[in-house]
């Protein structure tokens, strides 16, 4: 696994740091060598790379640094504080609100595991106590109903589809009203996989997303693409 060889080559670096007898201006270099060789190997995009080497070196200065302190645990605290900031999104998570219904709605390329998503997503919130339900608004896709039944069956979560009816906006619409007035909390709807190039997809996605108005939008994606994760993002 990636990021479990990840925290191996870190952790040994970190040791490194903590084996070393003198703490100096090379055992740095060399502790900010291994760590970012770890991250561009990791496919971390290399400018979070930089600014973390920029943003540690900017704290640790041998020269100012008073007699007596601890040369080692400041740089190991500077290491970590960057490390921490490079995962954090800096954005509040999202909280559903207790009695009301919290529509979350599911976009993104096929293949990606969107319906699997939603399952987990689901099942997730069932054990935490929400009145959970899921709507499977994808016509695109052969069987994609038929997935999310199965899914939702076994994990007995309330589900919502339709056979028959090939207008997603329409199914996607019934079913947040069902489940509206079926006092649902969070309803969890389940979209058609897209492409870039497929532009009617595209207003596919915001003709349900203005018809339902989502709490919440969540936008899957598999994480074994890298750095292509954002070129797809922005798109």
């Amino acid at each position: 696994m990636v990021l479990a060889e990840l925290g191996r080559k870190i952790t040994n670096a970190l040791r490194s740091l903590g084996n070393a007898t003198i703490i100096n201006e090379d055992v740095l270099n060399s502790l900010l060598k291994e760590i970012c060789t770890a991250l561009i190997e990791a496919d971390v995009n290399i400018r979070l790379v930089k600014q973390l080497r920029e943003n540690v070196r900017a704290v640790i200065d041998f020269d100012e640094m008073a007699a007596g302190l601890n040369k080692r645990k400041i740089i190991q605290s500077a290491v970590f504080k960057e490390l921490v900031h490079l995962v954090d999104p800096q954005v509040k998570a999202w909280q559903p609100a207790r009695g009301s219904p919290n529509v979350i709605m599911l976009v993104g390329l096929q293949g990606c595991g969107k319906t699997t998503t939603a399952t987990k997503l689901a099942y997730f919130y069932q054990r935490k106590g929400w009145k959970t339900c899921m709507i499977c608004a994808d016509t695109f896709r052969a069987g994609a109903f038929d997935q999310l039944k199965q899914n939702a069956t076994k994990a007995r979560i309330p589900f919502y589809g339709s056979y028959t009816e090939t207008d997603p906006v329409v199914i996607a619409r019934d079913g947040v009203q069902k489940f509206v007035e079926d006092k649902f909390e969070i309803i969890i709807v389940d979209t058609s996989g897209r492409h870039r190039q497929e532009d009617s997809l595209f207003e596919e996605m915001l003709q349900v997303s203005n018809a339902i108005e989502p709490d919440h939008v969540i936008y899957v994606l598999d994480a074994s693409i890298g750095q292509a994760c954002e070129a797809q993002a922005s798109a």
